[in-house]
């Protein structure tokens, strides 16, 4: 009994210590692709990066495969119209130079501007 309650710490410590799974980078052009992962193993965002910034399109899921977030960046900066899933919902958001410039809010039944800034 007390070997097998031995074991099962020793089990348990070898777990916790795991590290989370690593994102790849491969090189394209004069970009560099990133891919991130939930701990599951699942793709948890993925993008490019240029001159150690975030450039071009992002895109970001759930455990389960599904968009939570899509977008591009400029030099590091959200730029240009940004979606935003939660259920139902979706949510556009443009930007301009990381400040946000309209929001609107789409669900099954309708549409509606929430914000607007000028």
């Amino acid at each position: 009994m007390k070997n097998i309650m031995i074991a099962l710490l020793m089990f348990t410590f070898t777990l916790s210590a795991q590290e989370s799974i690593k994102p790849q980078f491969t090189k394209e052009g004069n970009l560099t692709k990133v891919v991130y992962f939930h701990d599951s193993g699942a793709i948890a965002q993925t993008g490019f990066f240029k001159d150690k910034k975030r450039h071009g399109n992002w895109v970001s899921y759930k455990v389960s495969g599904e968009k939570t977030a899509m977008g591009s960046y400029l030099s590091g900066k959200k730029n240009g119209q940004w979606f935003f899933w939660q259920g139902d919902d979706l949510m556009e958001v443009i930007y301009d130079n990381n400040k946000i410039v309209n929001v609107l809010e789409w669900n099954s039944s309708d549409k509606k501007l929430i914000a607007k800034n000028d």
